[in-house]
């Protein structure tokens, strides 16, 4: 009966863990996984963003990047350019929205180390504070004047490239689509180093 109970035992563990049921650690690795998954679906809308061969499709591209940073609960989400469709359309932002739901990343991680200074750019406690930041930064925002170094979260900094280029030129949305690929490349560099 005992060998019986241990054989079941490990039999609902190998189970488990092929199943992705995890508990400890492993449940960070888990929803670090989901968290990289968010970067790189950002990653690919700032690549096509640089690579637009029309405003249309830049903006497009920069809308979708800033909906998956913002999700449904953030500053801005839906259709930015007004075309009547919402790019990058998700149930959950990468960072907090602003009534508090937390976004993935203080959902998997919290407040580690590896994400706090970089990604989340300080503590997440008042999030309409928080995302007040990014309105002032770009209300004060020009061309001579390059207020985005103010944003402590290099994700906040990609939205406020994508809303700088909904109304620019396509050479002006190009170009900050560069600026926003530096902050996709430390927000990677962030969560490599988790």
């Amino acid at each position: 009966m005992r060998r019986t109970t241990t054989t079941w035992l490990i039999g609902a563990a190998v189970i488990a863990s092929c199943s992705g049921a995890t508990t400890g650690g492993d449940a960070r690795a888990f929803d670090l996984a989901g968290v990289q998954t968010r970067v790189d679906e950002i990653a690919a809308h700032v690549t096509a963003w640089q690579d637009a061969e029309s405003l249309d499709e830049a903006t497009s591209e920069a809308e979708a990047a800033a909906n998956l940073v913002v999700g449904p609960r953030g500053p801005g989400y839906g259709d930015r350019n007004g075309d009547g469709t919402v790019s990058g359309e998700t149930d959950r932002g990468l960072l907090t929205g602003l009534d508090g739901t937390p976004g993935l990343v203080v959902q998997a991680l919290g407040d580690a180390a590896c994400v706090e200074r970089d990604v989340l750019g300080g503590s997440w406690d008042d999030p309409r504070s928080r995302w007040k930041q990014l309105d002032d930064v770009l209300a004060t925002w020009a061309s001579s004047n390059n207020t985005m170094p103010r944003l402590a979260s290099h994700p906040m900094r990609i939205v406020g490239w994508a809303t700088l280029s909904q109304t620019a030129s396509l050479d002006d949305a190009l170009e900050y689509a560069g600026h926003a690929q530096l902050h996709v490349d430390v927000t990677e560099q962030s969560l490599a180093d988790c």
